[in-house]
Parts: structure tokens; sequence; C-alpha cells
């Protein structure tokens, strides 16, 4: 394959912008935000599973309150009932007299009881309350710091997808000045080779695989028409000559 000298140095202007156009990608895809927004939602969301449990147990928490305390009323107004026939004189039998003094008396431990349940049911809850406002208020700031890390992605990747547009648009417009069969090869290498497909002969050397020619590669190359494609001979790469290749 034949092509002028001048395209052939086009050609590497065109693969630096292909590789600039992959570091973009590149950048791209492994910002630092990307892992940062990753954690910081795996952390919103366990803090989340927490709160709802520490929600739950308040919840829970208050209904057995509110269970513990109306049996304790209830105690407390039969005893009170109690107490009032035991002082109204009402009551005369010995026997009837010591039973009701026995159940005053039973009333009095049973409530005690309940309200010491009443006491560790409030302990309880206060506890789940506290740890509920603490989960709370650690979640907003996980929020925040993730708002603040999704804001700082879409900065950046607004500027690489300003610099890519403007990278392609450059790269679109002096690839059409190139001879087709050229653009086709170098399009064919280049995905075969990891994104370059076109290498400066520098110093002797290739610049895609970074390899010496041996001198018979070198004679073969220095032979070579000026409008003559090379290849290297490692690499397979469209070798392109200039005046620093060392021939």
């Amino acid at each position: 394959m034949n092509a002028a000298p001048a395209d052939q140095i086009r050609l590497l202007d065109v693969q630096a912008l292909d590789s600039r156009l992959a570091q973009l990608d590149h950048k791209r895809r492994n910002l630092p935000e990307h892992a940062e927004i990753e954690r910081l939602s795996a952390d919103l969301a366990q803090l989340r599973d927490l709160l709802v449990a520490a929600r739950t147990e308040e919840s829970d928490t208050a209904r057995e309150q509110t269970k513990a305390e109306q049996d304790v009323d209830q105690v407390r107004q039969r005893a009170a009932r109690d107490q009032q026939r035991l002082d109204s004189g009402v009551v005369t039998s010995p026997k009837d007299l010591e039973n009701l003094q026995r159940e005053i008396a039973s009333l009095a431990k049973r409530q005690s009881d309940l309200e010491d349940v009443v006491l560790d049911v409030m302990e309880r809850r206060e506890a789940a309350q506290e740890r509920a406002a603490e989960l709370a208020g650690r979640a907003e700031a996980v929020q925040a710091e993730a708002a603040e890390a999704e804001q700082r992605r879409a900065a950046a990747l607004q500027e690489i997808d300003a610099e890519g547009f403007t990278v392609a648009k450059e790269r679109e417009d002096l690839a059409a000045g190139l001879p087709g069969p050229l653009l086709s090869l170098y399009e064919r290498l280049r995905a075969q080779q990891g994104g370059v497909g076109a290498a400066r002969l520098y110093q002797k050397r290739c610049e895609g695989c970074r390899l010496e020619l041996n001198i018979t590669e070198l004679n073969e190359v220095r032979a070579a028409p000026a409008d003559a494609v090379v290849r290297c001979e490692n690499c397979g790469r469209i070798l392109v000559r200039t005046a620093e290749s060392g021939l």
C-alpha cells in the first residue's frame, strides 16, 4: 500500500487524537468519585436499615410502655377499691378482712413489679430514641456527602465530555482528509493492537512496541519508497518515518 508521506504524518496526528480519546474514556470510567459514591451509597443503605430497626424498636417499646402503664393503672384502681372497702367498714368478717388485706398487699407487690417493668421499658424506649436520632443524623451527613460527591462527578464528567467532543470533532476532520485504504488499515490495526494502529519510527525504534529494529529491518525500511506504507516487523503496526527515524 502506498500513501503520501504527508498523509502518513497526519495519520500520527489521528493516532494521537485517538489515544487522547481513549485516555478520556479511561478517565471517565475511573473517576475517584465513582468509588466514593458507591461506598457512600452502601454506607447510607446500611444506616437506613439500622434506622428502620431503631425506629421499629422505638415503636414497639412505645406500645409496650402503654400496655405496661395500663396494667399498672388497673392494679392501682383495684387496690384503691379494695382499700376503700376496707376503710368503709363494710367488711366485718375477720376472715374477709384478712383476705382483703392480703389482696391489698398482693396488689401493692404486683403494682411495684409492674412499675419496674414500666421503668425498664421506658429506658429501652429512650435508648431506641437516642439511637434513632443518632442514626438519622449520620444518615443525613452521609447523604449530604454523597450529594456533594455526585456534584463533583457531574462536573468532572461534563469537563471530560466537553474535551471529548472537541477532540472527536478534530479527529473526524483530520481523518476525513486521509486516503480511505490507509485509514481502513489503520482502524483494523488499531482494533487489533490495543488502540494503537500507527506508530512513529524514532531513532530506529518503533514507538508502538518500543522495540528497536534490527539491521535487516532497518535496511528494508531505508530501501522502501517514501510513499510506501511500511509495517513494524515486531508488532505489525504502521510504521511512520520522520526526520528523526535514524535511517
